[in-house]
């Protein structure tokens, strides 16, 4: 599950992806999109982890996109698109970036495409491709407008300008601001605040705050929640009978996931 650019941890129920390329600012390599894509694969479907965060080694950068001066038309790339993220759209667990420093073009792309941004209060995002004459098509021009909004979107995506950790909590994608030297801790914070809830029930909430951006209407939303694939498995499983049983009973909930 690791190689020597993409590092990998697993402890209770947390999932850490390290991008580790620290003298390149963490960019990525077409082995690089192959192997995370394998990891994120692994993290889907492994029951006993139920939040992935996805950081950069060092200070400088949690990742400065792809590193052009490797690229390569003929190599493989993930069929869940860059970083084997961006095009992921069924993975209901959630995904925290810990963003550290530089997020610029593809590194942006990938922070956006997970469920929540810690940022360190020195983190910088950007879509510079413009300037480049390029365009960010992994994801990051549609992300951004459906995050923050078409007008707020527009003038970073049309210059190419850089937003600083204050701006993007400002704007809404930033979740969390946290200092430097307490970046981890803090998203180690938030994903254990989300294992203390029920596996399923953050699963189906998820999938179901997803989705619904996709109808037309809220009414119809609404609707459609009934029929999402995960909800008939949770209105049936033992933990969403023992949650209200355990509460009522002022006791804590042992959650195993079924």
């Amino acid at each position: 599950m690791t190689d020597q650019h993409v590092l990998t941890t697993a402890e209770q129920g947390i999932f850490t992806v390290t991008l580790n390329r620290p003298e390149k600012l963490n960019a990525i390599t077409p082995t690089m999109h192959m192997r995370l894509e394998e990891c994120f694969d692994h993290f889907a479907q492994e029951a006993t982890l139920h939040v992935c965060i996805v950081t950069g080694a060092g200070t400088r950068a949690f990742c400065a996109g792809s590193d052009l001066s490797l690229f390569d038309a003929k190599a493989p790339y993930p069929k869940t698109g860059y970083a084997g993220l961006a095009q992921r759209f069924d993975l209901a667990k959630p995904v925290i970036a810990a963003v550290n420093g530089l997020a610029l073009g593809g590194g942006f792309e990938i922070a956006l495409a997970c469920d929540l941004i810690v940022a360190s209060e020195t983190a910088v995002f950007g879509l510079p491709e413009p300037k480049v004459g390029l365009i960010a098509i992994g994801g990051g021009i549609h992300r951004l407008v459906r995050q923050v909004g078409l007008k707020q979107a527009m003038g970073p995506l049309l210059t190419g300008r850089n937003i600083s950790a204050l701006e993007g909590f400002a704007l809404g994608f930033v979740s969390e601001l946290a200092a430097p030297d307490a970046l981890m801790d803090a998203a180690q914070d938030l994903a254990r605040q989300i294992i203390a809830n029920a596996p399923l029930a953050v699963q189906l909430t998820k999938a179901l705050a997803m989705s619904g951006l996709d109808e037309p209407t809220l009414a119809e939303a609404l609707a459609e929640q009934v029929r999402h694939p995960l909800f008939a498995p949770w209105m049936q499983a033992e933990d969403t009978a023992a949650g209200p049983k355990a509460f009522a009973e002022k006791r804590k909930a042992e959650w195993k996931g079924l």
